[in-house]
């Protein structure tokens, strides 16, 4: 045989092993990591070739299926009622943009595709399973009634029931409908243009699609005093909230020359006990206390109550709120009233007001009670959560009497409930360059009837139309709580 032949044979049949070795090891090593691939278009039209389980909310689906009528090769797309209502709690589910949110996190309960919804056969071969379904613990009245109450403003707000932690509400607002942004059409497309489009030059719009319940952390201004007192109490600085503090009026932050005043200049703040402190909100007495107790034990006190926490899953994944690890004492000072790098998150301050509502236990909180087959049974129950103590039961009663005051001889008077006995704590915590910005108004508090029932709320006013003066936790976040909670204890 000509040798020019014969190297050629012996290339070419090189070059066809070395092909049938690439196809052998895609298919058995690869294909299952390509089968899986996100850019992979056979993923989204099977996943879209049938109508999808359900996301419930008061025993009703919030969610639904349409035959899409693009005429596309992906058949079905997501629908949502009270699309904007429900929108911090289901998330999206996006031809185009994939899933966030329940919709993200049980995306294989709702397309059919996780092996618990499938039976042996189908396990064997590979079919698809009649999808499942997601059973929430968000209470339609409480969610609406803190939906109506913000009315626009750019804000969020989380009710919880401290005894079992489930999360009645998680309200974000300004939201957006999920159904406009479902499908892969023209239209979706610029519905999703418009919701992260950039206003101005030099900021962002009002991000819709935050979930400002869960994930907006910001200074929670002096709803952290609470923090501090419950510090002070534990650590045996005072032995009561009507013990009488060493608190210098106006006081002096250690290390400098700066002096911190108080809001009100007429307020009892100098040597005020914590009742009267909380009452007042004492800028003086809660920074002279955390200086006192110093970073390590207020970041202790901290982290029991859910701070510093970068995994709070409830399942959402929840932003971390920060209390920060090194300070000097001045840092310390301003980190005692919720400012320096102190950042919380509606769900966390809705925590603190929780534990205290509990006498001291914090229930892990969480906003899906079971995942569910297509048949209604119970792949999995969040029913019995894992409960902390966070601090003694005669510290969470001395706390508890003196929110009680807040509210009905204090700052925190909007939230008053005949009948019910209510508990709070205001905020207007500095937002901006050299507090350029507009404050942010905040509440926490709690509701408890004569028979026991409870229900602990946090509200932030992240922005409104109120003018800077006006802007006070009293009057934009309090009255948002209160409708919360008459909603949860009707």
């Amino acid at each position: 045989m000509n040798r020019t032949i014969r190297r050629a044979g012996t290339v070419t049949l090189l070059l066809v092993m070395a092909l049938l070795m690439r196809l052998t090891w895609l298919q058995t090593v690869d294909g299952e990591a390509l089968a899986d691939n996100e850019d992979n278009r056979r993923n989204a039209i099977e996943r879209y070739a049938h109508p999808f389980g359900d996301i419930y909310v008061g025993g009703e689906p919030v969610t639904g299926s349409e035959r899409a009528g693009d005429g596309g090769d992906l058949r079905h797309r997501r629908t949502y009622t009270d699309g904007p209502l429900y929108a911090p709690v289901t998330g999206f589910a996006s031809q185009v943009r994939g899933t966030t949110q329940l919709e993200g996190i049980y995306r294989d309960v709702l397309d059919g595709t996780d092996d618990r919804l499938k039976d042996p056969l189908e396990l064997l071969t590979g079919e698809r399973a009649q999808p499942g379904n997601v059973l929430t613990t968000i209470d339609p009245d409480v969610q609406r009634a803190g939906y109506r109450a913000l009315d626009g403003k750019k804000g969020g707000a989380v009710a919880i029931d401290p005894d079992s932690g489930e999360i009645l509400g998680a309200v974000s607002t300004p939201s957006f409908d999920p159904s406009s942004v479902s499908g892969s059409t023209a239209e979706d497309a610029a519905a999703w243009r418009k919701l992260t489009a950039r206003s101005g030059t030099d900021r962002t719009d009002d991000q819709p699609t935050l979930n400002r319940a869960l994930r907006q952390a910001v200074p929670p201004g002096s709803t952290f005093k609470l923090v501090v007192a419950a510090a002070a109490l534990e650590n045996g600085l005072y032995s009561s909230v009507d013990e009488r503090t060493d608190s210098p009026d106006p006081y002096t932050l250690e290390g400098t020359s700066t002096v911190l005043r108080n809001e009100n200049a007429a307020a009892p703040c100098e040597d005020a006990s914590l009742r009267t402190a909380l009452r007042y909100s004492c800028n003086n007495v809660f920074a002279a206390l955390a200086t006192e107790l110093g970073t390590a034990k207020l970041r202790e006190q901290a982290e029991k109550f859910g701070f510093d926490d970068a995994k709070r899953d409830v399942p959402v994944r929840a932003a971390r709120s920060n209390f920060p690890a090194r300070m000097d004492p001045a840092q310390t000072g301003l980190s005692g009233i919720g400012q320096f790098e102190v950042t919380a998150t509606p769900l966390q301050m809705a925590m603190v007001s929780q534990a205290v509502a509990r006498g001291g236990e914090l229930v892990d909180p969480h906003m899906v009670s079971r995942v569910q087959d297509g048949s209604g049974h119970t792949l999995r129950s969040y029913e019995d959560p894992d409960t902390h103590r966070v601090m003694s039961e005669r510290t969470a009663g001395q706390l508890k009497s003196a929110m009680g005051t807040v509210v009905e001889k204090g700052t925190g008077s909007n939230a008053k409930i005949d009948g019910v006995t209510v508990g709070g704590k205001t905020g207007t915590a500095q937002h901006g360059v050299d507090n350029s910005g507009t404050p942010y108004a905040w509440f926490t508090s709690f509701g408890e009837t004569d028979s026991g029932r409870k229900v602990a709320v946090a509200v932030l006013v992240e922005d409104s139309d109120a003018a800077r003066a006006e802007v006070s936790g009293n009057g934009l976040a309090a009255p948002v709580a209160r409708r919360m909670m008459e909603a949860a204890l009707r």
